[in-house]
């Protein structure tokens, strides 16, 4: 019999080298943070009561903004190294109707706030958001017939022209959220038939029906619960129909491929990389970002730690691009590396 000591004298693979200070792990690191791979998703409101940025019970940290502060938040992010804003309008309930009519509005909240965003910091990035759930009554991503169901073609044509509006305010990226079927085509020929060749797609091509969307409900005002999704937006228990609508996305010209949420779904991320050759981007979603807010608080868990292994984690999985409510917060504490 071999005895132990001997064995362990004869190891001639010592993976803990690899691990024996900051200095060398670092040094042999995978992936890594940067300000380029972060999208800070924002929420801006035009309630006549707001005038200061308003706390977010729910996602602590982060605030619903009056018009007129959009442009100093915007240059105080761009100073701290941002390089693009994921934008999601407020609108008020007055605003809202079956048919979603104010996401057309080229005077519109969501095409004001693009344009002030450009007009403060013009090399600001700017995705903004395409479905109809913030402004119909109902709640749904789309128009809805006298059985409440989803139309698919009638939203789609919605959604062509809410593009439109968001291109010609100054958008870099339009960003289809809906999961309407054949959507991404049919905005990239309008795009381009207008003259918006140069305006991206960020396709939503994998955003599951997910109960970790809550607090991003609370943010934008969408006080109706329990509202189903689930003929649009992916089921958890599916994998395969992700990579379906990939394919299609690709297909029709997505510039950008979208997984939502990320944290739940890093397999589908990871199955995505392999496989298509498009940028991909993580959206770890409000209720993500409020699990590890409120761990935190309660001393369970040490934030900044918990926060850089959630991110690393979807970089290792195949994320060129993160949209995270963290952004801000990582690009403090990467200015004091």
């Amino acid at each position: 019999m071999v005895h132990i000591s001997t064995h362990m004298k004869n190891l001639q693979r010592r993976p803990r080298r690899l691990r024996a200070n900051a200095s060398v792990r670092d040094l042999v690191a995978e992936v890594s943070l940067r300000p380029e791979d972060l999208l800070y998703p924002i929420f801006v409101t035009e309630d006549p009561l707001v005038t200061e940025p308003q706390p977010i019970p729910s996602l602590p940290g982060q605030f619903r903004l009056p018009l007129a502060a959009l442009p100093s938040r915007v240059r105080n992010l761009a100073a701290l190294g941002l390089r693009a804003i994921m934008l999601f309008p407020v609108n008020n309930p007055s605003r809202k109707d079956p048919l979603g009519s104010y996401a057309v509005d080229p005077k519109g909240l969501a095409a004001l706030a693009i344009d002030t965003i450009k007009q403060a910091v013009p090399n600001m990035l700017v995705f903004a958001d395409v479905a109809l759930d913030p402004y119909t009554d109902h709640g749904h991503d789309g128009l809805i017939d006298s059985k409440g169901d989803v139309l698919n073609d009638e939203t789609v044509e919605a959604l062509v022209l809410q593009s439109l509006v968001l291109a010609k305010a100054g958008a870099d990226f339009v960003c289809p959220s809906d999961m309407m079927d054949g959507r991404i085509g049919a905005i990239r020929l309008a795009l381009d038939a207008e003259g918006h060749q140069k305006t991206s797609i960020l396709s939503y091509c994998a955003k599951f029906a997910s109960a970790f969307y809550g607090p991003f409900r609370d943010a934008v005002g969408q006080k109706i619960r329990g509202l189903d999704k689930a003929t649009y937006q992916l089921s958890p228990a599916t994998r395969r129909q992700a990579f379906i609508e990939a394919e299609l996305d690709t297909a029709e010209g997505a510039d950008i491929l979208m997984v939502k949420p990320a944290g739940p779904y890093l397999d589908i991320l990871r199955d995505l990389r392999e496989h298509s050759h498009l940028p991909l981007a993580a959206y770890q979603v409000s209720g993500e970002y409020s699990m590890i807010k409120a761990a935190a608080a309660q001393g369970w868990i040490n934030e900044t730690a918990a926060v850089f292994e959630s991110l690393v984690g979807c970089k290792r999985a195949g994320a060129d691009l993160i949209a995270t409510y963290f952004a801000e917060q990582v690009l403090e504490n990467l200015a004091k590396t």
